[in-house]
């Protein structure tokens, strides 16, 4: 799929009351033990979920509780209306996924809407699920594993995601880890430091004071001859500045996008696990519309022409002075 940029990364939040418990275990002292008879550290025990973590499991536990509750045709209703919204894995509780899964349960019978609809989504909650690896989002990947694994046990991507969460995790964790060890090396240098100074500031209390050594006595000076003020010139009025003339503006000729949307994976290349890539030249009118898709390469061909060029004529840019060209390459990955 065509690789997009990303928000800042969550991984910290995740591995915060790991990280909290470690500092605690490190700093802690028995104040009513006496010196040199300290008792052996107790063992680490592992930190509780976070906060975002005990969040994510309530949610969870609700929209379970929402969808129980609906009948199986209110469920295919509410898929079908997701799935014509986009709505085909997220948010939460209110997606195509999880009311075709809920509808799967409560049918005594195979419903073959919904079992072709699933096979649809799976394709897309599994690059949503990478995606959200991808920038340490492990509660949101861990939410699109589950559907996975409820849509099908055996598929081949489970196990390769559930790797990569668990991985991410501990990374993250140690990382965490390390940062808190780091801050509590700040501290103990700082803690020297003041020790230095304060030694410092004794030593130098204790020290006995010079005793002052009196100053020459300084010859009065003569009285000075009064020296006449100097003639101070009149000022002269400056010529008017010259008025400077304003640049003219900038010709827009260099396409800026309003409204570029990515061209969405073909249901049918993903199914077949086909990858590619296709590049396209654009031509865009003076005021910002397309007027012209042309494909300059695709590899294989007809897999993703029809998408993109149905996508990419819908794009929107900025009005220029003059019409312009340009070449765009959309990638195509599992």
């Amino acid at each position: 799929m065509t690789v997009t940029t990303s928000t800042p990364s969550r991984a910290l939040r995740w591995g915060i009351a790991l990280a909290l418990g470690l500092t605690l275990a490190a700093c802690s002292k028995d104040e009513s033990a006496p010196a040199g008879d300290a008792p052996a550290a107790a063992p680490a025990q592992p930190a509780g979920p976070s906060a975002e973590e005990v969040a994510a499991q309530e949610a969870a536990q609700a929209a379970e509780a929402a969808l129980a509750s609906l009948s199986p045709e209110e469920l295919k209703s509410r898929g079908s209306q997701a799935l014509r919204e986009q709505r085909l894995y997220a948010p939460a509780g209110d997606n195509a996924m999880e009311y075709y899964l809920a509808l799967r349960a409560r049918s005594e019978k195979v419903d073959p809407l919904a079992e072709s609809a699933l096979i649809d989504l799976m394709p897309y909650a599994i690059i949503a699920a990478e995606q959200a690896i991808g920038r340490e989002d492990f509660i949101e990947a861990d939410r699109l594993r589950g559907l996975i694994e409820k849509t099908d046990p055996q598929t081949p991507s489970l196990p390769r995601i559930t790797d990569s969460i668990a991985k991410g995790q501990a990374s993250a964790a140690d990382r965490v880890a390390q940062e808190a060890a780091r801050e509590e090396q700040r501290l103990r240098d700082a803690e020297a430091a003041a020790e230095r100074a304060a030694a410092a500031a004794a030593a130098a209390a204790a020290a006995p004071e010079p005793t002052p050594t009196p100053a020459p006595a300084q010859p009065t000076p003569a009285p000075a001859t009064p020296t006449p003020a100097p003639a101070v010139a009149q000022p002269t009025t400056p010529p008017p500045a010259p008025v400077a003339t304003p640049a003219p503006a900038p010709r827009a000729t260099t396409p800026v996008g309003i409204r570029t949307p990515q061209p969405a994976y073909p249901a049918s290349a993903a199914r077949s696990g086909i990858t590619g890539e296709i590049t396209v030249e654009i031509s865009i009118a003076a005021d910002g519309t397309v007027s012209n898709v042309r494909v300059v390469r695709a590899q294989p061909r007809g897999a993703f022409d029809r998408e993109v060029l149905a996508t990419v004529r819908d794009w929107r840019f900025q009005p220029m002075d003059q019409p312009a060209t340009l070449t765009r390459t959309f990638t195509f990955r599992m």
